[in-house]
């Protein structure tokens, strides 16, 4: 039984700097992608930032044009967790973050919610102007 467990996620001002994490468990593929989805209110799911693995060595990041430069992916092969870093928040950030894990991506499809099998349940990001 595969299971995604976000960390709590906050509310921060504006220019302000969180980072979420992902644990996964149950998880056996040597190769795979794992990351974060985003949905604000009455907004479609989008990607984030997905990194993908392979053992122990991460191959690919993507990242959303609007994130690039602000938030950092990361993972720690010790205990399968990925990382959000998130910083110069800004209040369009606002959103339900989601992990999500898949047996493949790539650059052509990373950012579709539909190749994604495994999710986590949500952590709440809110950003204050």
């Amino acid at each position: 039984q595969v299971q995604l467990v976000e960390s709590e996620g906050g509310s921060v001002q504006a220019g302000g700097s969180l980072r979420l994490s992902c644990a996964a468990s149950g998880y056996t593929r040597s190769r795979y992608c794992m990351g974060w989805f985003r949905q604000a209110p009455e907004k479609e799911r989008e990607g984030v930032a997905i990194l993908s693995i392979n053992g122990r060595a991460p191959l690919n990041a993507y990242y959303t044009d609007s994130v690039k430069g602000r938030f950092t992916i990361s993972r720690d092969n010790a205990d399968n967790t990925v990382y959000l870093s998130m910083s110069s928040l800004k209040p369009e950030d606002t959103a339900m973050y989601y992990c999500a894990a898949a047996p493949y991506c790539g650059s052509a499809s990373w950012y579709q919610a539909g190749i994604f099998d495994y999710w986590g349940h949500g952590t709440q990001v809110t950003v204050s102007s």
